[in-house]
């Protein structure tokens, strides 16, 4: 975070051109009565920066900036170029977007735009220099948002000029039409190519399309996206080198590459709006975890989350009392150095005015929310020392877009689900209290003692060496069904499933058994590591031989009774571990608790369920985050070590009491 403030971030995205400016006024009393510290302002707000095509009016935004500045509030400046503005649309229609049926989208929303319209690209381009010139010396600004949620409506295009786009980009890539042939498969079904221009895009076919060709085309929309980004990008570190750069990603999203993104981002930032329905905010929680590891575990920052209902599920539940701060104190306890929301004034009309906000329609600083967030903002003011630490983590999950976009292509045994594959690894590891790193499979892995695969359907080559070296020297590789298939074009991997991976696991697959939605299968234990003599698995069974692994857990009541359903295999110091079916919670559970003990990995601190425990730490501090997500109080016992309450200042006893919902930051001296 450094160049952006040695704070926590607290703020909002703030919209004043909706506004009057005797509201402006009343606004900038209230963020400083609320502790804010930073707000994102003229995300979209290019028909107003940019009312014709050779007029700009800067004016207003001028005196935003001023005012906030003098309150002694920073601006994460928008480059305002997510929704272009009628105009401009007018001037060049063919800046809208095509749907794969061929119909032209319509000014009326946001973000209607083709990520590869020059039209588009030449205007943004204009505009985000004018602001960069005029803002680039002006006190408040303290990091550029490009953009806006890239992809957020708009991830595929299939307009002319990205087919030709396409085609420019498969020639970039396989240099020759043999090599592309070949490598989509394009003998099946009288697919070949013989001229570049006969290569359309994957869009309305009779039936299935080609998958080579699909995943490559997700591979091109989610790199014309960031060339868009790229684009403003030089412009601002040419002009402002000094200024980070961020733009808003949005977790487990699926059309966009964000390891790919990520090396161009000064830093991480993303909107998390997990449902108040979930007791546990799990998969937020995952999100943070992979926000964090997109650059190695730099802290990211939580652009937007809502304080306290959304507006655009079927039924937008509000977060009760407590929970908006309960899961602003996760994000920290995951990696986050800055808590914002969208939005801070509930906007008076336009698709979004139910949309929680800050300041409520009513404008009152008694309403509850504002309260809660007023309280917030103080707290976080007492936290500057956690700015810039780490999560340690020696457990780490792979995570690959490319493979998310493969494993989920049609035409499979059955119909596959990626993030269904990787959260239940995370929801037992998140349960124990046990801190996870989430990582492209090519990072490093020297920091790690686990390495989890889960439904590794796509194996690049440059994945087997590495694997087989941290599972020779010791570590512990965990993976399941239907991993190490295809090749980086959707190729099936000859010679046997799964191929890459035969000899590191110790066993080969040899028929897959898909089994119906509600069907189920018995597992029996074939090891005393586990605890209960039967388990049950589902979705997906996999007939499997050893060559070296060692069953833990077989299955049973089936025509492939016997054959096993966990298999461990000793690798050098190492070892793998197999799941031949989607097991249940009871027998992964068991199988990582033995993981765990092996490496001696254990949680923070001893909690009861539904309390989460997390660390973060500097070179001579360790920060303990402990978050009681239930509704009734606990209390637990603390370190026998020098600790001190975050928010009191105080002196922390041998335990804590903690009310349901609430929170308890401790630091705590390291080298003790």
């Amino acid at each position: 975070m450094a160049g952006i403030t040695n704070r926590v971030l607290y703020g909002a995205d703030y919209n004043p051109e909706q506004w009057d400016r005797d509201v402006w006024i009343q606004d900038a009393a209230l963020m400083q009565e609320a502790g804010i510290n930073m707000v994102s302002v003229g995300i979209f707000s290019w028909a107003l920066l940019q009312p014709e095509p050779d007029r700009f009016e800067f004016a207003w935004l001028d005196d935003i900036m001023d005012l906030l500045a003098n309150h002694g509030i920073s601006v994460d400046l928008a480059t305002a170029t997510a929704s272009p503005p009628a105009w401009l649309i007018a001037q060049h229609p063919d800046i809208l977007p095509v749907d794969q049926y061929g119909s032209r989208y319509v000014h009326g929303s946001r973000q209607h735009y083709c990520p590869n319209s020059q039209h588009y690209r030449g205007a943004a381009a204009q505009l985000v220099r004018r602001l960069a010139e005029r803002y680039q010396n002006h006190p408040a600004l303290r990091m550029w948002h490009v953009n806006n949620e890239y992809g957020c409506h708009i991830a595929a295009c299939y307009c002319d000029t990205c087919q030709t786009a396409f085609r420019v980009w498969l020639k970039d890539r396989y240099q020759t039409l043999d090599v592309l042939n070949d490598r989509w498969g394009t003998a099946f079904w009288s697919q070949a190519y013989g001229q570049w221009d006969e290569i359309g895009l994957p869009g309305h076919t009779p039936t299935f399309r080609n998958p080579g060709q699909e995943l490559d085309y997700a591979r091109f929309m989610s790199d014309s996206l960031y060339a868009c980004y790229e684009q403003e990008a030089v412009i601002l570190r040419s002009m402002t080198p000094n200024v980070p750069l961020t733009t808003n990603f949005m977790g487990l999203f699926k059309p966009l590459d964000y390891f790919r993104w990520a090396p161009g981002l000064d830093v991480v930032s993303w909107d998390s709006y997990p449902d108040p329905a979930e007791a546990l905010p799990i998969t937020a929680a995952l999100g943070h975890d992979l926000m964090r590891g997109l650059k190695s575990g730099q802290p990211f920052i939580l652009m937007e989350q809502t304080p306290s209902a959304v507006n655009w599920r079927p039924v937008n539940l509000i977060k009760a009392p407590g929970v908006m701060r309960l899961w602003s104190y996760e994000a920290l306890a995951h990696g986050g150095d800055g808590v914002l929301f969208f939005q801070w004034r509930a906007s008076r009309a336009g698709s979004e005015k139910f949309h929680g906000a800050m300041v409520g329609h009513s404008g009152r600083r008694t309403d509850r929310v504002f309260q809660e967030v007023a309280h917030l903002g103080q707290e976080l003011a007492q936290l500057e020392g956690i700015v810039g630490s780490r999560v340690p983590a020696r457990v780490a999950i792979a995570f690959d877009w490319e493979n998310w976009w493969a494993l989920e292509l049609p035409s499979k045994p059955r119909d596959m689900n990626y993030i269904e594959r990787v959260v239940p690894y995370y929801r037992a590891l998140f349960t124990r209290n046990i801190a996870v790193d989430i990582i492209h499979p090519s990072m490093a892995l020297d920091n790690y003692d686990v390495l989890i695969l889960p439904g590794l359907y796509l194996f690049q080559d440059s994945y087997q060496s590495a694997l087989e070296s941290f599972v020779a020297r010791g570590g512990t590789l965990m993976t399941d069904f239907f991993s190490g298939i295809v090749d980086a074009n959707d190729r099936v991997r000859l010679g046997g499933y799964p191929a890459p991976l035969k000899d590191i696991l110790g066993l080969e697959v040899e028929e897959f058994y898909p089994l119906a939605n509600a069907g189920t299968v018995d597992v029996i234990s074939h090891s005393a590591v586990l605890k209960r003599e039967q388990y049950q698995a589902r979705f997906w069974a996999e007939h499997i031989h050893l060559t070296s692994a060692e069953p833990w857990a077989a299955f049973h009541g089936t025509f492939f009774s016997g054959a096993p359903a966990v298999a461990v295999n000793q690798w050098g110091k190492g070892r793998s571990v197999y799941f031949a079916a989607l097991v249940d919670d009871s027998l992964l559970g068991e199988v990582i608790d033995n993981v765990l003990a092996h490496h001696q990995i254990t949680p923070p601190l001893a909690v009861p369920n539904g309390v989460e425990a997390r660390v973060r730490e500097t070179d001579d501090t360790r920060f303990h985050f402990v978050l009681n997500h239930r509704d009734d109080p606990v209390t637990i016992a603390l370190p026998a070590t020098p600790l001190i309450n975050l928010l009191t200042g105080e002196p922390a006893d041998n335990s804590a009491f903690i009310p349901g919902k609430d929170i308890l930051v401790l630091a705590e001296p390291k080298g003790r």
